[in-house]
């Protein structure tokens, strides 16, 4: 969770969730403060998990009662797919959906003080057909910036609701695009991450189809003075062969992949609905590595899917090692309502919690492994705190003399299983 709040008359917004969230916070930020919006709180939720809709609503009554007089916003996935359950909590001001809560006039025109079903502004999602850039040309407190190259899903995932949420895949204008990581370089962005729901389907409504590695190049080619350009998730089964020959050749393009995966088990991903098979992720990994060998992956995997028997979980814990994935995000399975995984035979939750506990050990061991290596390498860091950055793979890096917005190199003497930590030898402004 993440807040967000740039002047004293601004809206405070508290962000859950994906990377896109933070983007589209910024966007709310700017939007209801133009519209005049000031003792507000607008929360930006998450509907992945159940657990992430149980703290948005924590989130909604502790804010409440910190700020008993500022007009309560919901808006985000979870708004989107279940408004009502929102507008009748009593703490709740207004529920917006995820295309309304980015444009002014809707914070201009909301009618506060109503019955619960007249507090929704939430319209079908699947009515949108487009994605446009909302020129965010600065973060808050951050040195690196997000930037939507696209949004919704095609897919349809029998665990995943943010379809729903989110609409169908929708791609933003590469020259819309280039123009605002331009806009971001020139007020001082040094690393630009390119994010979306479903990064990897990039363009296929835009004329003449470009693929994300298309959009990777221009970015590089058009915007010279962008230090660092980075991917959020991808679905390795969508890499386009352009984006292959980005990690080869671009050295800007940061040598780090987080997988899309889920599963290590081919039945599971049958009965997921993934495109993909466990050799195509071993083969895609391979291959990437032979082309960029500094490549540093992560992924996203789900423990206790319906019907996951323990070979089929030993299969997951496998790929962690036959990946060599570093950076692992576990989700236990949350059952969501009205997706087909929620009608399947559920686990227990003791063993959903179980398991998930096995691949986190699995995980923070494989972090450690690569820490370990570290030891001695030098790494260019770029700063996003005082004394604290991220090296190209990701890897957070303490050392002292780190300043935000500056790339430094940093020769690492040790790590504390979390971070690196290292002594900066040579720094230049960004």
């Amino acid at each position: 969770m993440t807040k967000i709040k740039e002047r004293q008359d601004a809206p405070e917004v508290i962000t859950f969730g994906c990377r896109l969230n933070a983007y589209e916070s910024e966007v709310i930020r700017r939007e209801a403060s133009a519209a005049g919006l000031t003792d507000a709180v607008v929360i930006n939720t998450c509907a992945v998990t159940s657990e992430a809709v149980r703290q948005a609503r924590q989130t909604i009554r502790k804010a409440r009662r910190d700020r008993p007089e500022a007009r309560i916003i919901v808006t985000g996935c979870a708004a989107q797919t279940e408004p009502e359950t929102f507008a009748a909590m009593p703490e709740v001001d207004a529920v917006v959906g995820n295309q309304e809560k980015l444009e002014a006039g809707t914070y201009r025109a909301l009618p506060f003080g109503l019955a619960d079903e007249e507090k929704v502004q939430v319209s079908d999602i699947m009515d949108v057909k487009e994605t446009a850039s909302h020129m965010v040309d600065a973060f808050t407190g951050r040195e690196r910036a997000f930037v939507q190259v696209q949004n919704g899903c095609d897919h349809r995932c029998t665990f995943c609701i943010i379809p729903y949420g989110r609409g169908n895949s929708r791609s933003v204008p590469m020259g819309a695009v280039v123009d605002e990581v331009r806009a971001l370089v020139e007020n001082g962005t040094s690393e630009v991450v390119l994010t979306g729901v479903d990064i990897t389907s990039y363009g296929g409504d835009l004329p003449g189809t470009p693929r994300l590695g298309a959009l990777v190049r221009a970015i590089l080619r058009h915007v010279p003075e962008l230090p660092r350009l980075r991917l959020s998730s991808i679905d390795s089964i969508e890499a386009d062969p352009d984006l292959m020959a980005a990690f080869a050749e671009e050295e800007r393009l940061m040598p780090h992949i987080h997988l899309s995966l889920q599963s290590g088990d081919d039945m599971i991903l049958k009965r997921m609905k993934r495109r993909h098979l466990r050799a195509d992720t071993i083969r895609f990994c391979e291959d990437v590595r032979q082309a960029r060998p500094d490549v540093v992956f992560g992924a996203d995997i789900i423990a206790g899917f319906p019907t996951e028997t323990e070979t089929m979980f030993e299969n997951s814990l496998a790929m962690v090692e036959e990946c060599g994935l570093t950076f692992l995000h576990v989700f236990p399975f949350s059952p969501r309502p009205g997706t087909p995984a929620a009608r399947m035979p559920q686990l227990e939750r003791p063993v959903i919690k179980e398991r998930a506990a096995m691949l986190r050990n699995k995980g923070e061991a494989a972090l450690g492994r690569y820490l370990n290596g570290q030891t001695g390498t030098t790494h260019r860091v770029l700063g996003e705190k005082p004394g604290l950055g991220r090296a190209e793979g990701f890897a957070l890096v303490h050392a002292d003399g780190l300043l935000p917005g500056i790339i430094a190199d940093v020769t690492v003497s040790g790590h504390d299983g979390i971070a690196l930590s290292g002594v900066m030898a040579r720094s230049a402004a960004a």
